[in-house]
């Protein structure tokens, strides 16, 4: 029905997370409209994005690559209290709970939620999860603050399960983040109230 070049782009889009065949349809028809020069400056910052970026090897937070340090600024940052630890599934949701300005300490972004259609736990890090607790004894309280889907309350209940022989204080955020949704599209009062009535 498309050309072979838009359907491609369709079915690459539509990869990715949250975009289906629709959404992915009208972004390739909107990169059609582009002028050339915008499309050259897109595939340049798609081809580079590997060179411009560092991953934090402590939270896996992305940060710029011209910072002179192996540490993400949060990491690398005096002002954290290195005692606390904020286990998020995804970026976006270190970025929302930074925009709170509430919390001030470190981060562990886990990669994702364990998939039960897959039946599978080898998308999250829960290897490396243990390896920063084990090299960091500093941290005296685990926050998990995972979406409250179906997955995510199994993945939280996982990492409890996992995090109970190194006999830290773990804390979930507190309620007032509607069930099924997501910390990205919460509020930032919801957010902070959520925080403050962790158990």
């Amino acid at each position: 029905m498309h050309p072979k070049a838009i359907e491609k782009l369709i079915k690459l889009f539509s990869k990715f997370p949250a975009v289906g065949p629709r959404t992915a349809s009208r972004f390739v028809f909107y990169l059609t409209k582009l002028p050339q020069s915008e499309i050259k400056e897109l595939s340049s910052l798609i081809d580079n994005l590997h060179e411009d970026i560092k991953i934090c090897p402590s939270c896996f937070n992305a940060f710029d690559a011209s910072e002179q340090t192996n540490l993400c600024p949060i990491c690398s940052s005096d002002g954290r209290d290195k005692s606390l630890l904020c286990i998020v599934e995804k970026e976006a949701d270190l970025i929302t709970i930074e925009n709170t300005k509430t919390y001030k300490g470190l981060y562990f972004i886990l990669g994702g939620t364990i998939n039960f259609k897959k039946d599978d736990i080898g998308n999250i890090r829960i290897e490396e999860l243990k390896k920063r607790i084990e090299n960091n004894p500093e941290i005296k309280e685990i926050i998990i603050a995972i979406n409250p889907t179906t997955e995510g309350e199994a993945t939280a209940l996982l990492i409890e399960r996992v995090l109970s022989p190194y006999k830290k204080k773990t804390t979930r955020l507190g309620r007032g983040l509607p069930v099924g949704g997501e910390l990205e599209y919460a509020d930032p009062d919801t957010l902070e109230s959520a925080f403050q009535g962790r158990k």
